[in-house]
């Protein structure tokens, strides 16, 4: 049976090959100095957010169409927000990269391209575009290529953060050496929704020395304060912050004490 995930690295294959004909790296990039993703994240005293902005996504379809990237991004920032992540895939959740690079002019903190990363090429850009943090995921490539992507974006001066949704994929980010690892408690080929994935993968790792951050499926308070207990210091919001009416009101719910 053909995934969801399936379907999206078909088009990236083809965004892929149009890049390496029309786009060239301009090798500057980033021109906002941004703090470390990890020594932020570690440091923090209350649960770290990674807000999201994303028009659509597969299983919802659209969730905002009108919002604007850059003043979302300005609210995220005031609020808390530890990292904003910028949904860039177009096909199916109706981001661009001109988001990436709206929302990079507007705020400090660090950014992340969020978006399937299958080659060196997309990794330049990401950097080009304002990026300070690529994702890579681990269900999406062969273990060399994994190695091959964090070793070059690490190389350029980017943070990864690396996805991961079992036991075989946790432990993909250990032998990588990965520092930040998300465990995506949504499925990607089923895209249901189980925040005992995080509780079961954050035991297979040293939360101590490596930043662990649940992704998928914060709502409340309570779902917040049930995956602190298993050494999460980030987590990943997305429909619940691109719904909110109020903003200041769901990070004060989703920033809890650590």
């Amino acid at each position: 049976m053909t995934t969801i995930l399936d379907k999206i690295l078909i088009e990236k294959e083809k965004e892929v090959a149009v890049l390496k004909e029309s786009y060239q790296p301009s090798r500057d990039g980033e021109q906002v100095k941004r703090p470390s993703l990890y020594d932020v994240f570690m440091q923090s005293d209350r649960m770290n957010i990674i807000a999201e902005i994303k028009r659509a996504s597969p299983s919802k379809g659209i969730i905002n169409a009108d919002v604007n990237p850059p003043e979302q991004a300005k609210q995220y920032e005031s609020y808390g927000a530890g990292l904003i992540s910028v949904l860039t895939d177009e096909p199916f959740f109706k981001g661009t990269m001109a988001d990436l690079q709206a929302v990079h002019a507007a705020v400090q903190v660090p950014l992340l391209n969020k978006d399937f990363i299958i080659d060196e090429i997309q990794i330049d850009r990401a950097k080009d575009y304002g990026a300070s943090v690529i994702l890579l995921i681990a269900a999406a490539l062969p273990k060399e290529r994994l190695q091959a992507l964090y070793t070059y974006a690490t190389e350029r001066g980017l943070d990864v953060l690396f996805e991961v949704h079992d036991e075989e994929e946790m432990q993909v980010a250990k032998d990588i050496g990965a520092n930040i690892i998300g465990i995506n408690n949504r499925n990607l080929k089923t895209f249901e929704v189980d925040l005992a994935i995080t509780e079961r993968l954050a035991k297979l790792v040293d939360t101590d020395k490596t930043l662990v951050i649940s992704e998928s499926g914060f709502q409340t308070t309570d779902d917040v304060e049930r995956i602190k207990k298993s050494g999460i210091r980030g987590i990943l919001v997305g429909e619940t912050m691109m719904r909110s009416k109020n903003l200041e009101q769901t990070f004060g719910e989703l920033r809890v004490s650590l």
